[in-house]
């Protein structure tokens, strides 16, 4: 990462343990203006070895000086929330060291804050950063290791032990930024265990599971009663997998496993392959992260790791830390909605005689208009319109920009990538009303239909078929069929799991086999 200098002031407030990195890195950079430390022999020695920067003791007088554009925090935790409150409202642009604040409802504030002020709020989750991170999301965006399956975290030491925070607080944000970024969704429930050995009251070992709708699975490891050091990611793909070592040498902190499994029949077979390393650029994480935000600084830009990412990873903390302490499962996505609820954003219109499934989330400018049925743990994205008189299954997904006009109907558990387009009359025209003409379409369970493609009213869509992007559908799809192209034509089969079968009918992933039948594919021993 290239980074030109264009001057914006910088002060670190707290230069303690990780807070003179940033001392370093600001300097370096040419950006440092003054260091602030309750600590006078702190502050002696860092008068002497920045001496072009100002040390004082005083918050207030960096808040004052007009000056200084940015402020960079690394104090305890507890006092983050206060302290970036100030400096935002001091008109300051804030990079705080992880986490942004302990309460999710003043996180909330903080973001709100920083938005009306138009200041940046940059939180210090500095793996996303590092050029090894960078370059293993890409691989999991090119879908260089296939789908993810489980991805796990393990962040291990002897040391430096801690009595203000405890172990899942010190340790697991970094894992926790680093998942959530690599999925790209929220869990759907938390689950965590640890071990107080050292206090009674501060869990030195804990190991949280981080459940998504989507499937995967991860678990985060940290402790610091470890015998050796060791900050390992590792993901898993149904066609390789990644392993980013922290702890060994640049060339080798990023491999890849084309290790799979291969079928034959029903049974499984392991097939390994020799680790391959990816070459990756050296840089200086924090000096890249220091970098981004004074980049951001100049230009206005959102930082990658901005408020709103830095409360997601505080709620799933939180939940982590209720679920130590109450031993069980806590669910994530239905905070605000119970067992008998449903979520409807405030920018969305439900019109009256509209029915609506439990757990249910409805998001940003969605319109549900009257006499559609909605089924439950369904999730609606941004600007969805649905009716009047639409029917819905239970748990479907369907994402943005989404029209389902009346004569549609959705089975359950049907997936409507992004824009996807639904059609009622055939031959419509502006000037001739032809809603007596309305021909149904029917989308039958576990079917998925690809961004963009359009499916022409008067068809049905067999169970677990799939369209791909952007293909017109103008006809039939049979159970389990995999169309493309427009118009729609069929290229293959798919498994009930989201794979494609081979020529044998067997999924190369689960295993699954299959025979046809008048409605296209059916499990066999059906």
């Amino acid at each position: 990462m290239e980074y030109k200098s264009t001057n914006p002031s910088i002060a670190v407030i707290g230069t303690g343990y990780w807070g003179k990195n940033l001392v370093r890195n600001f300097s370096a950079l040419g950006v440092l203006q003054i260091i602030v430390d309750t600590n006078s022999e702190i502050l002696d020695r860092m008068a002497r070895d920045y001496p072009d920067a100002k040390v004082t003791a005083s918050y207030s007088e960096v808040l004052n000086d007009p000056a200084v554009a940015g402020l960079a925090i690394a104090t305890p935790a507890e006092t983050h929330g206060a302290l970036v409150r100030e400096a935002l409202l001091a008109g300051k642009d804030v990079f705080v060291e992880k986490p942004l604040c302990l309460s999710e409802t003043e996180g909330q504030e903080l973001i709100q804050l920083a938005e009306e002020r138009n200041k940046i709020l940059m939180v210090g989750h500095l793996l996303w950063y590092h050029p090894v991170l960078l370059r293993l999301k890409a691989l999991v965006n090119n879908g260089d290791l296939g789908r993810i399956r489980y991805i796990y975290s393990n962040r291990l030491n002897m040391g430096k032990l801690r009595r203000e925070e405890n172990v899942l607080w010190s340790f697991a944000p970094h894992d926790v930024s680093v998942i959530l970024g690599l999925v790209e969704e929220m869990p759907e429930s938390v689950q965590a265990q640890g071990g107080n050995y050292l206090h009674q009251r501060i869990a030195d070992v804990t190991v949280s599971l981080l459940s998504f709708d989507s499937g995967i699975r991860a678990h985060i490891f940290v402790s610091w009663l470890h015998p050796f050091k060791e900050q390992k990611l590792v993901v898993v793909g149904n066609e390789k997998m990644a392993v980013f070592d922290d702890t060994v040498p640049w060339g080798e902190k990023l491999m890849v496993y084309p290790h799979h499994v291969a079928w034959h029949g029903n049974i499984p077979l392991a097939v390994k392959a020799e680790a391959e390393p990816v070459a990756v650029e050296q840089e200086e994480p924090l000096w890249a992260e220091c970098a981004h935000f004074l980049h951001c600084v100049a230009t206005r830009e959102r930082p990658r790791t901005d408020g709103k990412e830095g409360l997601r990873v505080l709620r799933v903390l939180n939940a982590c830390q209720k679920a130590l302490k109450d031993n069980q499962a806590v669910p994530l996505l239905d905070r605000e909605v119970s067992s008998d609820q449903v979520f409807v954003h405030p920018t969305a219109v439900i019109d009256d005689d509209v029915t609506i499934g439990p757990k249910t989330r409805i998001w940003h400018f969605s319109h549900i208009l009257s006499g559609s049925v909605i089924g439950g743990s369904c999730n609606i994205g941004q600007n969805v319109v649905i009716g009047p008189g639409a029917q819905i299954g239970k748990g479907c997904k369907i994402q943005n920009n989404i029209s389902i006009y009346e004569g549609v109907t959705l089975e359950d558990y049907v997936f409507c990538g992004p824009s996807v387009v639904f059609t009622n009359v055939f031959n419509p025209r502006a000037e001739i009303p032809r809603m007596k003409e309305l021909r149904p379409t029917l989308v039958r369970r576990g079917a998925t239909l690809g961004a963009n493609c359009t499916i022409v009213c008067g068809v049905t869509i067999g169970r677990y078929a799939f369209s791909g992007a952007g293909a017109i559908v103008t006809r039939d799809v049979p159970d389990h069929a995999l169309v493309v192209g427009n118009p729609a034509r069929q290229i293959g089969w798919m498994c009930q799991c989201g794979e494609r079968l081979g020529d044998d009918l067997v999924c190369p992933v689960c295993g699954a086999a299959y025979q046809e039948s008048e409605r296209g594919l059916e499990p066999e021993h059906s």
